[in-house]
This record gives C-alpha cells, structure tokens and sequence, in this order.
C-alpha cells in the first residue's frame, strides 16, 4: 500500500485507475501493508478518503496474517499484545483471550507508543515460556517528519534482553503471501507482487514463487538494487505504468 498505491496520504498518480481497472476486471486481488496499527476496515475508510476504493476484504495486513498464523498453531490461545486496534481486533476475532498472565504468546505488532514497562512485561513473559511472535521485522516506518522507530528494532531490543528470536510474520515471510492467496483463492504462478521495496515486498513475492514488479515511487533507487543478490522480474516508474497490464 505505501510507497505504491499512497506516498505519506497521498495517492500516488495512476493508483485510482489501476484500482478500477483490477476491479472492472474481476481478477482476485490484495492491497497489503507490513504495518499492524488499523484494522482492514479503518484502512478501506482511510483509502476511500483518498479517492481509492477498495474493498474492505481485498485488504491484507500483518496484523490479520499474524492471526491466521496463530490460528493455526494454536486455536483458542491466549497472548500478550504490544500493539493497536489492527492487531487485538485481528485477535479477538480468532477468539484469543489478551492477558498478562502465563500467557501463551508475545505477540510484538506496530505502535506509536511503545513504554517501558510493556517492554519490560514482555521481557519477562518470554523468559517465563512465552514464545515471542512479531507482526512485521520492519525497522522504521516512515512519518512526516522522518523514520520512526518499529516493530523489528523494538523486536531486537527484547531478543538482545531474552536470547530469545521471535517469529516474524509478516513481510517478507512468504507465509503472508500465501495466507493472502488462499484468502482470495488465487495461485502464486498466476500472480505478481507490486512493491517499492526490495528487502520486504520483492523478496516476499519471489520466495513465494510469484513475478515481481519494483516501483520507484517509495523507498528503493536503482542504485539500491543493485546491493541485493536478487533482482524483481520488472522495475517501473510507478503504478500507472502497469494499469494496461492489468
């Protein structure tokens, strides 16, 4: 979604009509987002306000493949959240109890107001059993003023306290992409992977056997390519060059 479709709230040109023309289409399609803080339907409101409507099912997150992930292992689990609204909503509805006590996941999503004293909690929860489990290793996020720190450095400020890896379930963990294909029934050889970054999008879209097109409308320069042992399938200006493709 970021750096292709919008760029800091705003449409990126061409993003309107390469919805309506995979819409009009009827092929099955996801707009995805490493970031956990909205639940799918603040982020439909979100982009309906900028003109792109999308609906609020085609909208895949970190925070909904997180819990399908956990769905999985363990149903009916309990977990402690460091996280926002996208993420306990995205719990909750797989029926998990958000507690403090023994719980059976720590589960480390995107927020603007990481404390001490949660970090502390989780701290002390991983090294009683919990296992540790992180939406998205994203290290900063962008904000009109600049970086900000995210979930994978809060994440590696808790492993260097624990010992303790966590699980990342998002970007560029292909399971975020096939969670995603199953979702809306499609096959990653008939698929492509849109995406301006090449540590996350690009290489989620190729470990999951999909094509891959880099935009150079968000974070990555030709320059950055080239410091990677892969390359995407095709490199375009932006998403207007691909709505023919559609």
């Amino acid at each position: 979604m970021d750096g292709v479709l919008i760029h800091e709230g705003v449409p990126i040109p061409g993003a309107d009509a390469f919805i309506k023309r995979l819409r009009d289409s009827g092929k099955p399609f996801l707009v995805l987002t490493n970031n956990s803080i909205y639940t799918a339907r603040d982020l439909q409101a979100r982009l309906t306000r900028m003109g792109l409507e999308v609906p609020v099912g085609n909208i895949w997150t970190s925070a909904l493949a997180t819990a399908k992930f956990l769905e999985s292992q363990r149903p009916g689990g309990t977990a402690y959240v460091i996280g926002e609204a996208g993420l306990t909503t995205a719990l909750h509805d797989i029926g998990y109890v958000l507690t403090d006590h023994e719980p059976d996941y720590v589960v480390l999503g995107e927020t603007r107001t990481y404390s001490f004293e949660s970090m502390t909690k989780a701290v002390r929860l991983i090294n009683g059993g919990a296992r540790f489990i992180c939406t998205n290793p994203d290290e900063t996020g962008p904000s009109t003023e600049g970086p900000l720190p995210a979930t994978g450095a809060v994440a590696a400020l808790i492993t260097k306290a624990t010992g303790k890896q966590p699980y990342f379930a998002g970007k560029p963990n292909p399971l975020m992409m096939r969670t995603g294909l199953n979702a809306i029934g499609a096959h990653s050889e008939t698929s492509a992977m849109i995406g301006d970054r090449m540590d996350t999008d690009v290489l989620a879209g190729l470990e999951a056997g999909m094509q891959t097109f880099l935009v150079r409308t968000g974070l990555t320069s030709d320059a950055d390519i080239a410091k990677y042992p892969f390359t995407p399938s095709h490199v375009v200006d932006s998403i207007a060059d691909l709505v023919d493709l559609v």
